[in-house]
């Protein structure tokens, strides 16, 4: 009878400790598979971030040639060839594929406009064709490339009238409107259905004509610059720097239900199926503004490519441990029932053994936390080299670029008018690119730093009240307090967050900043008067302000706590002991119910 009492008992322990191995299997593998769909989500809105930036910098190469072509009037081939290769596209742009200038021609100034071009000689070192326009004719304006830059790539479309293809009402909506525009159809570069491009267009006006009003504009309408890019060129980069995953990328235009691109086609599959969310795939979709319509970027990976074999081997090693860790615990029940003495024992052991985990999870925490201020410093760091390298190699190349310019526009102001104004032209844009180096540099560290907390946070404060608008005051109890820079450097990034939280959550119209030490203990408090954090919303998700103030604040080994209710703003208490590096709780008393 004991026997069969046993045996029943183990059978019932075996059942159990194999339904909790399977329950510590599932968790573990719902928790690696979430882990692992934020960090595929985190990468896809950096490769969207760089998608942006990258058709941002088309943008202003558009704009750039919109300005010179309105600035100096109609160029000549040459010129305009110069230009283009002053750009060095394929260097700097390499998703530009060409640049272009179309004329608009009235039906009655067309015999003109057509003896001026084929006047041009053809075939010659410029490498343009003989002119020929290439129309259907069912309009009574035209609008004729006539520049064309890599024109050899390019000849077929030397003559081409930009009004065909019944994309008329988007060149008049352009010019009406005076804004950048696009058809938002792709069209294959090279006779290549893969290898899709895209246009973008600027209105050009005659120079000193006003254009307030639409009839102002039609006046003073003479042509059009654009340029066509290769879509697959434009993500080909980012998906490289996606190297970490098998990535698939499909681009759809919203307003046309177009596909631009998909990274999984091929010549004998030209469209394959889109790429669906199940058990086996992660797929994630952000959204790319272009030129007024919007981009849908869907990208996918195999869940087993996103895995580690350590992502792959937890989830087994969690159930096995959960079925261990149960038959133990039925074990010891068993042992329990026959011999106290073992059970004490067993009880004893598993004590130790509980005991070294608790420290061996400690020392980890420990180490964890001492890894992450040692990657924020190396990171500050290198913010500081860079910075410092950008100022004393490209801020002085810049400098003495700037200081060649300005010679030559001295020297030609008198003798070279046209020569003159191009020189000034490029003066100023050598000053643009010297400012915008600068504030480069400020945002990777602020020199002011060096100065100095006081004047650094004086300097952010200013900064934020240029760009916001929003009044901002600050009281600074010790103006001579001396922090050394990697505590200050942390407070400093403590008050750019609070203050970008500020701008972008709080609808805030003032903002309070105080900054005391006191008996060796540095505090900073932000105040606003906004509208406060909802219920749960520090616990949002994917929001991370918050939790990386914690962690510099426990780095520096402070207390950090917030206090917000809805509709009465949002107080932000940062205390940091100097020196000692030890936590000082009694610095602040915060809220229990709001004290992290």
């Amino acid at each position: 009878m004991d026997k069969e009492k046993t045996i029943t008992a183990l059978l019932t322990g075996a059942v159990l400790s194999a339904a909790v191995g399977y329950l510590f299997f599932w968790v573990t593998a719902s928790w690696i598979e979430a882990d692992n769909r934020e960090r595929f989500d985190h990468l896809a809105r950096n490769a969207q971030f760089m998608i942006k930036a990258r058709l941002k910098s088309y943008v202003d190469v558009l704009q750039g040639s919109a300005s010179m072509l309105q600035t100096n009037g109609r160029p000549t081939r040459e010129s305009f060839h110069r230009y283009v290769h002053g750009l060095n596209l394929r260097h700097n742009f390499p998703g530009i594929i060409a640049i272009n200038y179309a004329e608009r021609i009235s039906r009655s100034d067309l015999p003109v406009f057509l003896q001026r071009m084929h006047a041009q000689p053809a075939n010659g070192p410029d490498g343009y064709p003989a002119f020929k326009l290439t129309s259907d004719g069912l309009r009574d304006d035209l609008e004729v490339i006539i520049y064309l830059d890599p024109i050899r790539t390019w000849s077929r479309r030397y003559g081409y009238d930009m009004l065909v293809r019944g994309l008329a009402h988007v060149s008049d909506d352009m010019r009406d409107s005076g804004e950048m525009t696009s058809s938002g159809f792709p069209m294959p570069i090279m006779r290549n259905r893969l290898n899709m491009g895209m246009a973008m267009r600027m209105p050009i006006y005659t120079a000193g004509m006003p254009v307030n009003t639409v009839e102002q504009r039609r006046a003073a309408y003479i042509g059009s610059v654009g340029i066509g890019f290769s879509v697959p060129k434009l993500v080909q980069e980012v998906l490289d720097e996606m190297g970490e995953y098998d990535v698939r990328l499909s681009l759809l235009d919203a307003d046309t239900g177009r596909f631009l691109f998909d990274s999984a086609a091929t010549r004998s599959n030209p469209a394959p199926p889109k790429a669906m969310p199940d058990s086996h795939t992660f797929v994630t979709r952000v959204d790319i503004p272009f030129t007024g319509r919007t981009w849908h970027a869907w990208f996918s990976t195999r869940k087993r490519d996103a895995y580690t074999r350590f992502d792959t081997s937890v989830p087994w090693l969690a159930g096995v441990a959960g079925f261990s860790v149960s038959m133990l615990l039925s074990a010891l029940f068993q042992t329990l029932t026959f011999s106290r003495r073992r059970a004490l024992h067993l009880a004893n052991q598993m004590t130790r053994e509980v005991r070294e985990s608790q420290f061996r999870l400690e020392d980890s925490h420990q180490k964890l936390r001492r890894l992450a201020a040692h990657a924020d410093h190396i990171k500050e760091e290198e913010r500081k080299r860079i910075a410092r390298e950008i100022h004393d190699d490209l801020g002085q190349n810049l400098l003495a670029l700037r200081i060649e310019a300005d010679v030559l526009c001295s020297r030609t102001a008198l003798k070279h008018p046209r020569l003159h104004a191009r020189a000034r032209e490029t003066k100023e844009q050598i000053d643009a690119t010297i400012k915008s180096v600068r504030q480069i540099i400020n945002d990777l560290r602020p020199n002011v730093l060096d100065l100095g907390l006081s004047a650094a946070v004086e300097w952010l404060i200013a900064d934020f009240r240029r760009h916001t608008g929003i009044a901002c005051e600050f009281t600074d109890a010790n103006n001579d307090m001396v922090v050394d820079d990697h505590c200050a450097t942390a407070f400093f990034r403590i008050l750019q967050e609070s203050l970008t939280n500020v701008r972008r959550h709080s609808r805030a119209s003032k903002v309070h900043v105080e900054l005391t030490c006191t008996d060796g203990t540095l505090s900073m408090t932000v105040a606003d008067n906004g509208v406060g954090m909802p219920p749960g919303g520090r616990d949002k998700a994917n929001s991370f302000g918050l939790v990386g103030i914690e962690e510099r604040v426990n780095i520096l080994g402070g207390v950090f706590f917030v206090r917000s209710e809805p509709g009465k703003g949002t107080v932000i208490s940062v205390s940091v002991a100097l020196g000692g590096g030890q936590r000082h709780k009694t610095a602040l008393q915060p809220n229990p119910e709001v004290c992290i």
